[in-house]
């Protein structure tokens, strides 16, 4: 989609970390959930505006955490509800989501809770522009459990490496497979994952990663938005109840309601049970 002026677009995308620097100046929607990681990739993008997922909100309203985060660099902020578009689509986004929360950047523009997301877009094209670069922000990836396997957070699925195949991971990320996509879901065959289920929203676009990796033989689960942060992998292990557990998982032991630690010693008990499985080099 294509504003009046050749130089302001609006443009969608699955995921914020797919952004590069074609979209500087430009309005973008975004699947990704409206957490500070989310907004700061889409600050170092330089865009005009952003319109992410709420996420369901979630503890501590982490879902639109990184709406004032951009107002510190005059970025036109906005999330859709959840129930009204689903998680990881931006064409669904522009298609059927509806504003729920906005920034004062935003406001100014000409934005309004309530607007389609659709029509906020095209008030962001008002909006002044970015006017700062944000400080570097660490991508976090950090051990949180020694041992064999050991258990890694990753506050972004984006941060995988090939090294993780041997490892348990705790993903910051949403439970929706971009776009429902089977070679989204996860790109590594890992030995366990758990996600944030991003209150589930419209389609169950929040928990779609799991029958999809039920396929791939990799036990997964998603935490319930009210007990962690999305976007934050030790809050999610510190912190998160388990909403869904798919049928690989269930069958080595984890059940909803575990805790995420609980989950993890659930898959390490099975692994250890059926060995030979992939340990650490």
């Amino acid at each position: 989609m294509t504003s009046q002026s050749p130089n302001h677009q609006i443009r969608a995308l699955d995921s914020v970390t797919t952004l590069d620097a074609s979209y500087c100046g430009q309005v973008l929607v975004a699947g990704s959930h409206g957490a500070v990681y989310a907004a700061y990739l889409a600050a170092k993008g330089g865009v005009r505006g952003v319109i992410l997922n709420d996420a369901g909100l979630g503890k501590d309203d982490a879902g639109i955490s990184g709406l004032a985060y951009l107002d510190q660099f005059d970025i036109a902020g906005a999330t859709i509800g959840h129930q009204s578009a689903r998680i990881g689509d931006g064409a669904d986004m522009m298609a059927r989501g509806i504003i729920r929360n906005l920034n004062d950047t935003a406001r100014a523009s000409g934005s309004a809770v309530g607007q389609s997301c659709a029509d906020c877009a095209a008030a962001m094209l008002n909006a002044p522009g970015a006017t700062g670069t944000p400080p570097t922000m660490t991508e976090s990836r950090f051990m949180l459990e020694p041992g064999d396997p050991e258990v890694w957070g990753l506050d972004s699925a984006s941060l995988i490496l090939s090294e993780d195949e041997v490892r348990i991971l705790i993903c910051g990320s949403h439970g929706q497979a971009l776009a429902g996509s089977p070679e989204n879901a996860l790109k590594r065959n890992v030995l366990g994952a758990v996600f944030h289920d991003a209150g589930i929203g419209i389609d169950d676009a929040g928990v779609s990663r799991l029958p999809i990796l039920d396929q791939r033989g990799i036990p997964t689960a998603t935490v319930a938005a009210e007990s962690a942060r999305i976007g934050d992998a030790r809050s999610i292990y510190e912190d998160g109840i388990l909403s869904k557990v798919n049928l690989t998982a269930a069958n080595m032991g984890a059940e909803v309601g575990f805790s995420t630690k609980g989950f993890v010693s659930a898959i390490k008990a099975s692994l250890k049970s059926t060995a030979p499985y992939k340990m650490t080099p």
